[in-house]
């Protein structure tokens, strides 16, 4: 049996060509909107002013400066997790016990050096005075004397406070750690 192309009947190639030209606005917008679509989807990370308290975070934890607290925290409903003891904290005092466990384990790791360079946020989502979004990151430093680079990602939930933008929950989980041996 021979193949045949359904345009060698003249009447066949018609009708193929005028269902291609009402096919192609079809296309073209269906393409239009994918690509919208992913556009929305790519726009879709925390604003400057939703990051502020992350870097804040990060500045706090790389000098521990003697004296001061970090003012990234909500006044009310912080919850942290974290892989330091005692792993969580939550509740009226988490953010002096959460300070106290940080320095505690930074003391103890002789951690300097600290550095974190972050990736572009997942999954963000904003509800009215609420924010979500997972951001990994990257820590460098020493600890003992030694480099380190530990990955992981944290996920974060904000809260739009009179003052701006405050962390009122997060939790950090390392997927990868390196250490050089001294």
């Amino acid at each position: 049996m021979r193949e045949r192309d359904l345009n060698e009947n003249p009447g066949n190639r018609e009708m193929t060509q005028r269902r291609g030209a009402r096919a192609r606005p079809v296309r073209l917008a269906l393409l239009a909107l994918l690509f919208a679509g992913a556009r929305g989807w790519a726009d879709a990370a925390p604003s400057a002013a939703m990051l502020e308290p992350v870097h804040g975070l990060v500045q706090f934890m790389s000098t521990l400066p003697a004296g001061q607290h970090p003012r990234v925290f909500a006044s009310r409903g912080l919850c942290v997790i974290e892989d330091f003891a005692p792993y969580l904290f939550c509740g009226p005092r988490a953010a002096s016990r959460w300070e106290a466990g940080f320095r505690a384990h930074a003391h103890e790791g002789a951690l300097s050096e600290l550095a974190a360079r972050f990736e572009a946020a997942y999954d963000f989502s904003q509800s009215e005075d609420r924010a979500y979004f997972s951001l990994p990151t990257t820590w460098t430093g020493r600890t003992q004397g030694r480099s380190f680079e530990e990955h992981g990602a944290w996920s974060f939930v904000l809260l739009r406070e009179a003052g701006g933008w405050r962390i009122v929950a997060y939790g950090w989980g390392v997927t990868r750690y390196t250490e050089q041996s001294s």
